[in-house]
């Protein structure tokens, strides 16, 4: 778990992290290099859990070797959906990482929401209710890695 307490913010108690596959860990279905070892280090703090419509279908086999949970998400309404599952595992648990429309309700809904800007660029309304944005997916997880950038980008 990662415990902050960040002033005019409020306090964080993250035990999951949930986060999109394809524009944020992925780029044309393809895992982004540097991800894997990433992962590899904050799985030994946070539960860690992908969501994805895996539109290319290649989920799956590029994250088979990670230690993440795998959900993919079928059907219309993949917002919701992905709200939904962020929601059994505790919305005040959970820190999401996303850059598509379909990743707004839980960046906006979760106790920390952040909004990527990768290759695949990202939803301007996604981008309107997190609580952060990382410009590449690297700089997103390395705030776990080293919470007190947190901290410092959050306070008041």
């Amino acid at each position: 778990m990662i415990s902050l307490d960040i002033p005019g913010f409020g306090k964080l108690e993250i035990e999951h992290l949930v986060m999109d596959y394809n524009g944020t860990l992925a780029l044309d279905g393809n895992l982004l290099p540097g991800v894997g070892k990433l992962i590899h280090e904050l799985s030994e703090d946070i539960q860690l859990h992908v969501l994805t419509a895996d539109t290319l279908g290649q989920c799956e086999e590029e994250l088979a070797h990670l230690p993440v949970s795998i959900h993919i998400i079928e059907g219309k309404a993949e917002d919701q959906a992905k709200l939904d599952y962020v929601s059994t595992l505790g919305i005040n648990k959970c820190a999401c990482i996303g850059n598509g429309r379909n990743d707004m309700l839980m960046l906006k809904q979760s106790a920390l929401g952040i909004i990527v800007s990768g290759r695949e660029c990202m939803s301007m309304q996604a981008a309107r209710v997190a609580d952060i944005a990382a410009t590449d997916i690297a700089s997103a997880l390395a705030l776990f890695t080293h919470p007190v950038r947190l901290l410092t980008t959050l306070r008041n």
